[in-house]
């Protein structure tokens, strides 16, 4: 557990918006913290942590989308350093372009969101077009942007069915633009091999595994 995991959650279980966000950017300012580690060691283990017990769930949905907020106000608010250590890594040069999405269905967004940011930081231009995007938006949105990777998000199990009802139409664009489909999320962690028989060429969890998908990446100028 990270020395300031506790503190930060301090902040959160308190609904303490204000001193989540100032906690963080401090933190970035003074270098005690990056984004990945941000990302990793604080706010995806608070996002998960129970805000309340078993029997009380259905009474605590909106602290649950409460912390969920707090938690996206400080993602939008570490873009400008995100975009810092982006240009550090890798000046005005990219290494293709990478759309991340969560399926019809799919309303947890946060962890969709960091791998956008996963992506930037490894040096990809990223767009992230959102929870729960019909599969017309999926199509279209790579047609556009023609990605090197298109990273597909799931965090509930039973959205895999809504993946699987898409997922031909969408590597049926494979004949026309050479890119890799990615599954990531709790439900492919959960279920491994379904998420490999729908088609994807990699189920990835991690920012390292992201980040060596660039290794490989020719560089593109800005």
């Amino acid at each position: 557990m990270h020395p300031l995991y506790e503190e930060f959650l301090s902040y959160l279980n308190h609904a303490d918006k204000e001193n989540c966000v100032r906690f963080a950017l401090s933190h970035l300012d003074r270098a005690d913290l990056d984004i990945v580690t941000l990302y990793k060691e604080l706010l995806k283990p608070a996002q998960n942590e129970k805000a309340c017990r078993d029997d009380q769930q259905k009474l605590c949905i909106w602290e649950e989308h409460l912390r969920t907020s707090i938690v996206r106000t400080i993602i939008e608010c570490c873009y400008p350093y995100l975009i810092r250590e982006r240009e550090h890594l890798f000046g005005q040069t990219f290494k293709g372009k990478a759309v991340v999405l969560c399926p019809p269905g799919e309303s947890h967004e946060i962890g969709a969101r960091m791998v956008a940011d996963f992506f930037t930081l490894s040096g990809f231009q990223s767009y992230f077009i959102g929870a729960n995007t019909p599969q017309d938006d999926i199509i279209d949105a790579i047609k556009y942007t023609r990605p090197a990777y298109v990273a597909i998000s799931i965090t509930t199990a039973f959205n895999l069915v809504a993946v699987g009802n898409a997922f031909q139409n969408i590597l049926g664009l494979k004949t026309a633009i050479p890119f890799q489909v990615i599954l990531g999320g709790q439900a492919c962690q959960q279920n491994l091999s379904i998420c490999h028989r729908l088609g994807a060429d990699l189920v990835l969890q991690t920012f390292e595994e992201i980040h060596d998908l660039s290794e490989n990446q020719p560089d593109v100028i800005s």
